[in-house]
């Protein structure tokens, strides 16, 4: 449980967020209203979020691996420099040089030449260099030192990474998500807690707001610091202490093959319902392919049937056109036949 309490938090501003209209969604479970345009940040998750991370990084400490501290602004840079170097961790106040985690071989190469102009000064090489060269070092010495003179003594890539203001320190934490280095930052309202694995919600403008965190977080880290001498001092109290660790492991692995035969079964039940659906799909798909058949056998019976009575009708139509010519020739003949009557008509007439 974190040692700071609800006021001490309160008195330092650390519930003081944004204004609204600068706000990131993704910092809504963190927020607890809104007074006067300006987000308030839920100080109980800040204590909740701060515990895990303090627990984190007292292991971290604990095992002898290095954190790199991340702060380049004005107000966090030496409230920084000052905790940190108490601690004996890496730290970066001036400038992130881009690639200084990705391309840590070359970070490396420049801090080997910082040490090699401070072995020129201790062997005597120093004095055999003219004033030219002398100036050349000393400034180089200096630009190197500004840079790089923070993390001389990290040999290799740190154990995890902690960021004041990920939105000013975005390649910082670019670098660190790329090579899974676990992150730890001071999450405003501005800034999204996702980016982050271990994100402690506050103010991170406020020079009071980030000392107490980093006071309570360099805590934690000297804890696990002397833990950790403790343990090498009495090699016994080490033994029992692995002793009691390795039960839990032991539970832990148990728990995470349960967790994982149970996921493998829910990934199991999901195929098997997807096959049913899939089965049902074919036979609904099959059931209506069987209705259009039929369906289209009975408009072909339909159709032949049409066709069929519009060919009678067709025949009963042409056959009494066929009859009308007869009908006509039997009109003309009684004209045939009463022409030689009439011609009989008139000879008599003339005979007489």
């Amino acid at each position: 449980m974190s040692k700071l309490s609800f006021k001490e938090l309160l008195d330092a501003g650390v519930h003081f967020g944004h204004l609204k209209r600068k706000w990131n969604p993704a910092m809504a479970p963190y927020i607890f209203e809104e007074k006067k345009g300006i987000h308030i940040i839920d100080l109980n998750k800040t204590i909740v979020h701060l515990d895990q991370a303090n627990a984190a990084m007292k292991q971290i400490a604990k095992s002898g691996k290095k954190i790199l501290f991340v702060a380049t602004k004005k107000q966090a840079k030496d409230i920084v420099a000052e905790r940190i170097k108490n601690v004996n961790m890496p730290f970066v106040t001036e400038r992130w040089s881009g690639g200084m985690l990705t391309n840590f071989q070359t970070t490396r190469k420049s801090i080997r030449k910082m040490t090699s102009i401070d072995k020129m000064k201790s062997d005597g090489t120093w004095d055999t260099l003219n004033k030219r060269e002398k100036l050349f070092k000393t400034r180089q010495r200096e630009k190197l030192e500004k840079t790089f003179g923070s993390i001389s003594d990290m040999t290799r890539q740190p154990a995890a990474i902690f960021i004041v203001d990920i939105l000013k320190e975005h390649i910082a934490l670019a670098e660190a998500r790329r090579l899974n280095i676990p992150t730890f930052a001071l999450v405003d309202t501005n800034s999204n807690p996702k980016l982050v694995d271990f994100p402690i919600p506050a103010n991170d403008d406020a020079s009071k707001s980030i000392t107490i965190i980093i006071d309570e977080i360099c805590k934690s880290i000297q804890e696990g610091l002397e833990e950790r001498k403790h343990l090498k001092d009495n090699p016994e109290a080490a033994k029992t202490e692995e002793a009691k660790v390795e039960p839990a492991k032991a539970e832990e692995t148990e728990v995470k093959a349960e967790a994982s035969t149970k996921e493998e079964a829910k990934a199991e039940a999901p195929k098997t319902e997807e096959v049913n659906e899939v089965k049902a799909e074919a036979k609904a798909e099959k059931a209506p392919a069987k209705k259009e058949v039929a369906k289209k056998a009975t408009v072909k019976k339909a159709a032949a049937k049409k066709a069929t009575t519009v060919k009678k009708e067709t025949k009963a139509e042409k056959a009494p056109a066929k009859k009308a010519p007869a009908k006509k020739a039997t009109a003309k003949k009684p004209a045939v036949v009463h022409a030689p009557a009439a011609k009989a008509v008139k000879a008599v007439k003339e005979e007489k």
